[in-house]
């Protein structure tokens, strides 16, 4: 009795066992190892792109040479001797001076010659050429008598205060709204009222602001002769040696910025007061006007 009990109680306890090793999952292989590529991480990209083979130039220019059609002129020949492009900026000399101070330009061209050799002292030039000269004019309404054509400015500009004529200014800290405070302070007048026009415009917007008001500004003659077919307004004043107006190139000095391409600035002001090109400007309108837009005096 003993005997089958035992008997009965090793056939239970290996019942068990084999239902234990029965629900025991078997265990799964691990699953093989999967390199992971790397990604390349692209790097930053400047903020204004250039052509890595320095084949462009940024020319800041005074809007006097774009608005006379100087530029247009001027700038496909440079490309088609050199193979460098030229991207163009024409605002006022006081703007284009301040976008070489900070590097925001290869080369200056521009129209204020004691400001362009200070540029050059403090370090943001490299260098300043005189490149051509042309003059400024005093411009009014056609007919008009008002004000007695001459060659006096400063005598002109005090009749126009004394009158209260309209003068429309370039109000943009150009080289001719410079020559003009400058007149201003010699004759001790501080230009304010109805009468005065602060336009904050190039050339070419203030010469069709002063026609549609049928007052006078201060304008280069070259703008003034490129446009004057569509405007109502003659020279009133002309010949005063104080209207002289001398225009200089300035390549941007390369330690402003990485981004100065030094080697196309310095292409452009060889080639601007090379003969060939000197030559070039004193033909610029001959056909159309009768006389050069500019005169060249490179040196």
């Amino acid at each position: 009795m003993r005997k089958r009990s035992l008997i009965y109680v090793l056939l239970l306890l290996l019942s068990l066992s084999l239902i234990t090793a029965c629900a025991k999952p078997a265990e799964e292989p691990a699953p093989p190892e999967v390199e992971t590529p790397e990604v390349e991480v692209p790097e930053e990209e400047p903020l204004v792109e250039k052509p890595a083979d320095g084949t462009e130039i940024i020319l800041s220019t005074t809007t006097s040479t774009q608005d006379s059609g100087l530029l247009d002129y001027l700038l496909p020949i440079f490309t088609e001797d050199t193979g460098v492009t030229v991207k163009t900026i024409a605002v006022g000399t006081g703007n284009a001076l301040q976008m070489g101070r900070d590097g925001e330009a290869d080369v200056l061209l521009v129209h204020a010659k004691p400001d362009e050799l200070k540029l050059v002292e403090e370090g943001h030039g490299t260098v300043r050429y005189d490149v051509m000269y042309n003059d400024f004019v005093l411009v009014g309404p056609k007919g008009g008598d008002a004000l007695e054509k001459g060659n006096d400015i400063k005598a002109a500009l005090a009749q126009i205060n004394e009158k209260g004529l309209t003068f429309v200014s370039r109000g943009d800290d150009s080289g001719t709204h410079k020559k003009e405070l400058k007149f201003w302070d010699e004759i001790k007048v501080v230009p304010a009222g109805e009468w005065y026009v602060e336009a904050g415009a190039g050339m070419g917007d203030v010469l069709k602001i002063a026609d549609e008001k049928m007052g006078y500004t201060l304008t280069d003659r070259a703008t003034y002769l490129a446009m004057k077919d569509d405007l109502g307004l003659e020279v009133v004043v002309e010949g005063d040696e104080d209207l002289f107006n001398q225009y200089g190139v300035i390549p941007v000095n390369p330690d402003k910025g990485d981004m100065i391409n030094a080697i196309g600035a310095e292409e452009f002001t060889n080639w601007i007061i090379s003969d060939k090109v000197q030559a070039l400007i004193a033909d610029f309108g001959v056909d159309k006007y009768g006389e050069g837009l500019f005169i060249p005096n490179a040196k």
